[in-house]
């Protein structure tokens, strides 16, 4: 799928995030509904450790791309939740071995939005996408 990355010029850069991401031609959209970390029986998986929450959801979305015949390079936008903020900048978006399913070099736009609560007080990270595929 063609895609166009763009970091403008006087902004930082991020392995996280691109600023900008353009599709280039026709095709089908694929939102998933956010995903937060539980098993198949829908209980909370890693309570209290983050960063470990945060692998589990993207082990799912990965999953989820799969069956919609997606992969992480087609992902273009991100929207994450969590409870706290300082811990998952400091123990994913920071942590030069996290191991992010995306190119750190083009990677999806994406927000992270703080929230008090999510659908489970076990919950610490809620994460929700969007891809793009050929038509």
């Amino acid at each position: 799928m063609p895609k166009q990355y763009i970091n403008p010029p006087g902004l930082s850069i991020s392995p996280a995030f691109t600023r900008v991401l353009i599709v280039t031609a026709p095709s089908k959209l694929i939102y998933i509904a956010g995903q937060v970390p539980t098993d198949k029986e829908a209980r909370p998986l890693h309570v209290g450790d983050i960063r470990s929450q945060f692998i589990a959801i993207l082990d799912a979305l990965t999953v989820q791309l799969s069956a919609a015949g997606a992969t992480w390079d087609d992902v273009v936008f991100r929207r994450t939740y969590t409870v706290d903020v300082p811990a998952f900048v400091q123990r994913c978006i920071r942590d030069e071995l996290f191991p992010f399913p995306w190119s750190r070099e083009r990677p999806s736009p994406s927000t992270l939005i703080g929230v008090t609560a999510l659908a489970n007080p076990a919950f610490l990270v809620e994460l929700e996408i969007a891809a793009v595929i050929a038509d």
